[in-house]
């Protein structure tokens, strides 16, 4: 049976039950204990790197190379192998249309390697570790070895291709792609959309000049066996091309420049570690760790539908109700902060999220719409508006934030960053809030994404408490004293009940039952990811998100993959691991593309990177208050190791698994917050020591099943029952002997 949050017979094990016991220091002379970390990480990635013996022919087949900027997708384009480059900074700037038009994200071209003969068969690997490829390229007319990545630091792209066998010779060609936004396949031009001009081919330059102003170069040069590329964009100025050659007159070594490049990834992977024994979804997951390094930093900019690989897509863009939001999630628990592009755009845009909600509320409001590009411009409807008013899209994305802070515990950043841009956000809402005459507050009508508009929308609502909840308890935190503090908690006291039913659960709005199939879970944020119904002691509200989600599936028409990642971060909350294995699963076996990259009418990244959100989701939560290990591991996962996951309060977590069964927990305090935690299935009775001392720590148990423990920051300790003095190791919880992705 899979581990639930309310198990707690082992735990109390030699305790009565329900009673509440203190244990107390000692051991004046306990033998030193400490944490034995052996990971490989060379060889553990080796593992679980995507591998082809196919030449892959799509961008959903092949391997993906990125570093925030600049990116490249490889797979074979006209019989030969192709290099086709993208990146995050390329856009339009008419403005005609917004987003998906005259502001839209703008194909660049590929590189061919072009070789004499065509490409018949590859042998390729793409190493997680070094975040480079490598291997073989047959041709009818010989073998050659090659590898390549983009520099994780600088915008270049190093290939390699050298002939192992027979009359093969390399050279390369550019093929440029015209300047127009990938929509237009899709959707009729909007009146007044320019035509941007034809690009230009140079020797080893290429110039897209733009209509409204600045340019695109793509430049590459040949040393030897290695070729370099790079893209710059700039606007309103045309001086990407002195940008472009700058970029390549430091590109002279490519010992130097791989040696910088491997050396940036294998420093990334060790921040955290997880391993279950489930090879297919392990190394999913870390090629979704691979993914979202490769696809945005933190100084780059916020991320697209697509990430920086722009295929044919209607979503040239960045969308903000949901997909931006999904797309960032596994940053807190895997402790990559570096990455979070998001927190950055939104505190940068400041003034954009201001102009963006309507004149008369832009002295204490922000929103943004439901598309934009870097710069976070788009207009937010007004609640109550004609139309569809999508008009919550800020606050989610804020809770993205209020998380980054969450796993940080860095005042600093809450003062300064997510209090300020959060206040603003529920501002816009309370400014459209009335009471009716038993004193309830009421919502006019507002869009829940992709579904329909109604008044006291589930998915405002749910936003908006807990807005004014988080405020609160940033308030007290930080002793701010705020005047709107008795706004805030009137609204939590008289916010109107979600709309639902006893029978199908939670409704779209006050006006709009849940009856037909929806990709979107915006109805149930209540429960997931904002967690304000805590199912785990409240049995209405477990009852509800039981028959909300039952019903939710139950219609199948327009379920997409991220509906199975929800869903099954669902089911870990009600403790059932089963399901949520079954969900991520059914995500594998039926969206998933080979490269582990996901499409509907085009490339969208969130869904496989929330996959990876959903497998934290079952091993590790952290919200409430309460730390949970592994509140919903599957049967399936009888072992599994974590090591330094972050959490919630800025604790560091690792813990072991063996034969279905907790052997340890350790925790280690990096802001000394008040830890309360629930060890999982860990046999009672148990003991508390601390690393590397081996004394032991007092704790309090609780009648829920949890552990008090009071921690000073830095403070490193592990749970473990009593006089079992298990080895601490850390290492992979089983063997990776088959390859699942790439075409292998």
């Amino acid at each position: 049976m899979p581990s639930t949050p309310f198990s707690r017979r082992t735990l109390f094990a030699g305790t009565a039950a329900g009673a509440i016991a203190l244990t107390a220091t000692g051991q004046a002379h306990a033998a030193a204990i400490g944490v034995d970390d052996r990971v490989n990480w060379g060889t553990y990635l080796g593992g679980l790197d995507p591998v082809w013996a196919s030449v892959p022919t799509t961008f959903y087949q092949g391997p993906f190379l990125g570093n925030g900027g600049l990116g490249a997708a490889v797979y074979r384009i006209s019989n030969k192998l192709a290099f086709k480059l993208g990146d995050t900074r390329v856009r339009d700037h008419q403005g005609t249309g917004g987003t998906n038009f005259g502001n839209a994200r703008l194909p660049i071209g590929h590189l061919t390697l072009n070789t004499t003969g065509n490409v018949t068969d590859v042998d390729l690997r793409l190493s997680l570790h070094n975040a480079e490829l490598t291997g073989t390229v047959t041709t009818a007319s010989g073998v050659l070895n090659i590898s390549a990545y983009v520099h994780a630091e600088q915008d270049v792209l190093v290939v390699t291709a050298t002939v192992k066998s027979g009359n093969e010779k390399v050279a390369w060609t550019f093929t440029p792609s015209k300047a127009r936004s990938p929509r237009l396949d899709f959707k009729p031009a909007p009146s007044g959309l320019k035509t941007n001009p034809d690009p230009k081919v140079s020797g080893t330059t290429c110039t897209q000049d733009l209509a409204a102003g600045g340019q695109t170069v793509t430049k590459w040069q040949i040393n030897g066996d290695t070729m370099y590329a790079t893209v710059a964009h700039t606007f309103p100025d045309k001086t990407a091309n002195a940008k472009a050659t700058q970029t390549l007159a430091a590109a002279t070594s490519n010992a130097q420049l791989r040696n910088e490049h491997v050396r940036w990834w294998n420093s990334f992977y060790p921040k955290s570690f997880v391993s279950v024994a489930d090879t297919r979804l392990e190394s999913f997951y870390w090629i979704q760790l691979y993914k979202l390094a490769s696809a945005t930093r933190r100084d780059r900019p916020v991320l697209g539908t697509c990430g920086p690989w722009l295929e044919p897509t209607p979503w040239p863009g960045t969308w903000w109700n949901l997909n931006v939001q999904l797309e960032y999630w596994i940053l807190n628990a895997t402790n990559h902060q570096e990455l979070d592009s998001l927190s950055y755009s939104l505190d940068r845009s400041r003034d954009a999220l201001v102009a963006n909600v309507p004149s008369q509320y832009r002295s204490d409001s922000m929103g943004i719409a439901r598309t934009t590009q870097e710069d976070l411009k788009g207009g937010v409807a007004q609640p109550g508006a004609d139309g569809d008013p999508e008009c919550g899209n800020l606050l989610w994305a804020l809770h993205n934030a209020w998380l980054g802070y969450r796993h940080s515990m860095d005042d600093d950043a809450l003062r300064n960053f997510v209090f300020p841009l959060l206040r603003k956000a529920v501002n816009y809402h309370l400014h459209f809030l009335t009471k009716d005459s038993k004193g309830v507050y009421h919502l006019p009508k507002t869009f829940s994404p992709e579904y329909a508009s109604s008044k006291d929308c589930n998915y405002d609502l749910a936003l908006l408490h807990w807005g004014c909840t988080a405020l609160i308890q940033a308030n007290q935190r930080l002793n701010l004293n705020d005047p709107l503090v008795p706004k805030w908690r009137d609204v939590l006291d008289n916010l109107t009940k979600p709309p639902q039913d006893s029978t199908s659960g939670y409704w779209i709005g006050a006006d709009v039952k849940f009856n037909k199939s929806h990709r979107h879970y915006s109805h149930l944020l209540w429960f997931y990811p904002l967690y304000e119904h805590d199912v785990t002691t409240n049995a209405a509200h477990r009852d509800a998100l039981t028959k909300s989600v039952k019903h939710w599936l139950s219609f199948t028409g327009a379920q997409q993959g991220y509906t199975f990642t929800g869903s099954g971060s669902m089911y870990a909350l009600l403790g059932d691991g089963d399901k949520a294995r079954g969900q991520l699963v059914t995500l594998l076996d039926k969206y998933v593309q080979p490269n582990t990259m996901y499409k509907e009418s085009g490339p969208v990244i969130e869904t496989p990177l929330s996959g990876a959100q959903t497998m934290h989701d079952m091993l590790v939560q952290s919200w409430g208050g309460i730390v949970r290990i592994f509140p919903a591991a599957p049967a399936a996962w009888a072992s599994v190791t974590l090591h330094n996951v972050k959490t919630e309060g800025a604790f560091r977590i690792s813990a072991v698994r063996k034969a279905g069964k907790t052997v340890f927990v350790r925790v280690k305090s990096e802001a000394g917050e008040p830890l309360r935690l629930h060890p999982g299935n860990l046999p009672g009775p148990v003991e508390v020591r601390e690393l590397p001392s081996g004394n032991q720590v007092s704790f309090q148990q609780n009648a829920d099943g949890t552990l008090t423990i009071p921690l000073a920051r830095n403070q490193d300790v592990v749970i473990s029952t009593k006089g079992a003095n298990p080895d601490l190791v850390i290492e992979p919880a089983g063997a990776n002997t088959k390859r699942y992705w790439g075409m292998p």
